[in-house]
């Protein structure tokens, strides 16, 4: 027997965060070159893959994030998903702090982008499409080249790092 599914009784989004906590998640920072030519990044546990042929990728980002802006219109970006040493990242690239490469030695990728000096695997990509998602836009990008650097990632689960 088929149990029909329950409807929510709770609308509030705090709630709504914690129920969204229990799907353990990866960590990633997402770098760009802005609209003003400095680098920006943004700290991110929403990417997924889209499709292997082509090869795309999703991640999103709040309407009311600070370097909104500059996300949507870079033409180019790379996702770098974070390595379980790397939580110190996480905060710094959260914040609106206006320097948050400082001491980091970035490589150009394509276009200019910042590609972090460490991670446990990167994806370079261009801007394929941008659709609306409530108080998101969900951005998708078609990966230009990519590394898998064979480390543990750093995941997410209630909020709480995950140890091994």
């Amino acid at each position: 027997m088929t149990q029909k599914p329950r409807p929510s009784t709770q609308t509030d989004s705090a709630a709504f965060r914690r129920a969204l906590s229990c799907f353990a998640t990866g960590v990633a920072i997402v770098t760009a070159k802005g609209t003003g030519g400095s680098n920006v990044g943004i700290t991110i546990n929403s990417f997924s893959s889209v499709s292997l042929d082509p090869p795309l990728v999703l991640w999103s980002i709040a309407d009311q994030s600070f370097n909104y802006e500059d996300f949507v219109q870079a033409g180019h970006f790379a996702v770098h998903v974070l390595a379980s040493h790397q939580e110190d990242l996480i905060d710094r690239f959260a914040s609106r702090e206006p320097d948050k490469f400082d001491g980091l030695e970035c490589n150009a990728g394509i276009q200019g982008v910042p590609i972090l000096p460490d991670y446990a695997a990167c994806f370079e990509c261009s801007t394929e499409h941008i659709y609306p998602g409530g108080d998101h836009e969900i951005i998708v990008g078609r990966v230009h080249r990519f590394e898998d650097r064979d480390g543990p990632p750093l995941v997410l689960h209630r909020s709480e790092i995950l140890r091994r």
